[in-house]
């Protein structure tokens, strides 16, 4: 497949010195990534039979179709991915049916669930009914076995370790084991995602970013604090985030005050593998000088319809359904699905994942920050040519 990836490759760097690249604007840089998106996860998705007449076509349409278009390609590439993802942990993790058969007709064993913090009784995260939610039975697996098996299944995994970047602040860094086509979904962002108008229950308001390294934002807005989740665990669980050890969190009303009853606000409970290994997006560093990106973010919007799929996505919604109703914040409305020439709206969750933009090979995983606050940006960012 050299002479397609050659092909991609030009047609990327004709993307790249167009107009909508030379211009500072968060929506225009929006629909320049949808554009490369596009590119990529339509040539991982062409596979090994691939010929030179599918690249051709995808080149022609991604310079030639509507941004709505290429959005609804970039969703269908990235959720086959995702989709294929979750068959393997699957496989790799749930019982065969002679197991499943035998513990329907054991009597059932309550789940204890850890004891709640303060936070959760604030919020409402941990009521006694959650607590007697059944955590479905998995195999006994380490997280390192789960990680091993699903490279020998998909051909790639994730490993976090110290970081090759040569600057002290670097710390952990996120590298690839295995082999990553062009446009293969890497990794996912895990945590607690929270819509702008919850940025205020953010530990550390408004400058949330003080501590806290593991917070994202995605082009709509919405944040993802992946300082709770860490570096995942070593079950399948009702993951209660606020009842972390680290770090300690503690919720700070804005100035006009904030209902913290459990009406209005509230820390959901969700049933996650904990044990995911892409669920690791947040130790990805930036590249430093002389060194070039092969990560970019996909803002992927989660049907939450497939509850096959759900427990891995490593994310839960901080609020509660009315709260956040997603079609109430920012210029990015809910996502409509057309599906047998019908169109209709199903719930979604933000996540965020990022796509490779070149073969990885055990190597380490580079995503470019974009930092744009002069007043903010640390010694070691240096900004990342998008042309190269």
């Amino acid at each position: 497949m050299a002479f397609l990836f050659h092909k991609f490759q030009e047609g990327v760097k004709i993307l790249a010195k167009s107009p909508t690249f030379a211009r500072e604007s968060k929506r225009l840089q929006f629909e320049a990534d949808i554009n490369l998106l596009f590119l990529y996860t339509s040539y991982n998705r062409l596979g090994r039979n691939a010929e030179e007449d599918d690249a051709e076509e995808i080149i022609d349409m991604a310079n030639n179709s509507s941004l709505d278009d290429q959005q609804k390609q970039v969703h269908e590439n990235v959720h086959s991915q995702v989709t294929n993802f979750c068959r393997y942990m699957d496989d790799i993790l749930l019982l065969d049916q002679k197991v499943k058969d035998n513990q329907a007709i054991s009597p059932a064993t309550p789940h204890s669930s850890p004891r709640s913090s303060c936070l959760g009784l604030a919020v409402g995260g941990n009521s006694l009914a959650q607590d007697r939610i059944a955590v479905p039975e998995t195999k006994t697996l380490h997280r390192t076995e789960v990680s091993q098996r699903l490279k020998d299944l998909m051909g790639y995994t994730l490993e976090v370790k110290p970081s090759q970047i040569p600057h002290e602040d670097a710390g952990k860094g996120l590298f690839l084991q295995g082999e990553a086509n062009i446009g293969s979904v890497i990794a996912f962002y895990p945590g607690v995602v929270y819509p702008p108008a919850y940025y205020r229950y953010i530990l550390g308001y408004p400058r949330v970013d003080a501590q806290n390294s593991h917070l994202i934002t995605r082009y709509d807005g919405t944040m993802i604090n992946a300082q709770p989740w860490g570096a995942g665990g070593e079950s399948r669980e009702l993951w209660d985030w606020t009842s972390s050890p680290e770090p300690k969190h503690t919720m700070q009303a804005d100035e006009k005050g904030s209902d913290l009853d459990g009406t209005h606000v509230g820390g959901n409970l969700e049933m996650l593998e904990r044990r995911n290994p892409l669920a690791f997006a947040h130790f990805a560093n930036h590249p430093a000088k002389g060194m070039v990106p092969n990560v970019m973010i996909y803002p992927y919007d989660f049907p939450l319809l497939e509850k096959d799929m759900r427990p891995y996505i490593p994310n839960v919604p901080f609020g509660n359904d009315e709260e956040t109703d997603t079609s109430k914040f920012g210029s990015f409305r809910l996502k409509t699905w057309k599906s047998n020439n019908y169109e209709s709206k199903v719930p979604i969750l933000k996540t965020l994942a990022l796509v490779a933009t070149r073969a990885i090979c055990d190597e380490e995983v580079m995503l470019n920050y974009r930092l744009s606050n002069s007043d903010h940006i640390p010694s070691w960012y240096t900004p990342v040519d998008e042309e190269d």
